[in-house]
């Protein structure tokens, strides 16, 4: 019994030396933060934050809490996150890992959908990855850095008046494999990450079209809506969704597209799988469509 005891002790004392070297890596490490004052973002800072990372949140709302320092830009305005992120760089001769989780979503029949709310959507949700990413990888070759876009389910799964979102993160999911090939040569490492619904306030900050926008699609425009809306406040956890953020960032040889949590992976796997007839039926089904 004393040898067991003892071989216990010997056992914890190692792995905590194992984690105290771990920490020591991670000591002075930056990351960058896009869209982190709130949602999977602000999990995915308060938890590098609290691994030793030096973190920066770059969004137009500030961070609320003193372990995370805040840059305003506004991802839909052109050259505002390429500024930030390169004041970051510079400051710190280098960048260990970027995420992206700045987003927005509207509901909307596409046949009455304006261009300037979808075309503020692929801005926030696309063309802001790009210039983020764009602006970050030279200083991430400085570090061997990584780079987590975060995507969603909703990029290989179609969801009926969400067309616009779930078209900006299937062109997010190409942008990470493309952006890896091109950059693992050079010691950088791109990933997205795709989560399913998700218990945050993004739920209630959708834009969703009413009946004077809808017009004859206003009913079906609801039930959608609404049905998204329960999927996602009875979906995951934000802090779990950014414990798989970090975890993929600090792989080894991280895949190009991950799927945050076991079920949502194995429900990506079967929609592959399926043939599209049949998955478009059970999502029409899923979201009170006719």
């Amino acid at each position: 019994m004393e040898n067991n005891r003892e071989n216990s002790e010997i056992q914890e004392n190692r792995e905590a030396d194992r984690e105290e070297a771990r920490e020591r890596v991670r000591a002075g490490r930056a990351a960058v933060v896009v869209g982190g004052s709130s949602g999977i973002g602000r999990e995915t800072a308060l938890k590098l934050s609290a691994r030793g990372y030096r973190v920066f949140n770059v969004s137009r709302t500030p961070f609320k809490g003193e372990r995370v320092r805040t840059i305003t830009a506004d991802a839909a305005q052109e050259g505002e996150l390429s500024k930030a992120i390169r004041s970051v760089g510079e400051e710190l001769g280098g960048i260990d890992l970027l995420v992206y989780s700045a987003g927005f979503s509207m509901a909307a029949p596409l046949e009455y959908a304006r261009s300037g709310d979808y075309r503020y959507l692929f801005e926030v949700n696309y063309f802001g990855a790009i210039e983020a990413l764009r602006a970050a990888t030279p200083y991430l070759k400085q570090k061997n850095g990584r780079a987590v876009l975060v995507g969603s389910l909703a990029g290989d799964m179609p969801i009926p008046y969400d067309s616009f979102y779930s078209s900006s993160k299937a062109a997010l999911c190409m942008l990470a494999r493309e952006a890896d090939l091109e950059l693992r040569g050079r010691g950088v490492r791109v990933s997205a990450l795709l989560p399913g619904g998700t218990a945050t306030d993004f739920t209630y900050s959708r834009r969703v079209y009413g009946e004077e926008e809808s017009l004859h699609y206003a009913s079906s425009v609801k039930k959608a809506s609404a049905a998204l809306a329960n999927m996602e406040q009875g979906g995951m956890n934000p802090s779990l969704v950014a414990e798989a953020i970090i975890k993929l960032a600090e792989k080894k040889n991280p895949p190009p597209v991950a799927v945050a949590g076991g079920k949502n992976g194995f429900a990506r796997y079967l929609y592959k799988m399926l043939p599209e007839r049949v998955t478009d039926w059970m999502v029409r089904k899923k979201f009170n469509q006719k």
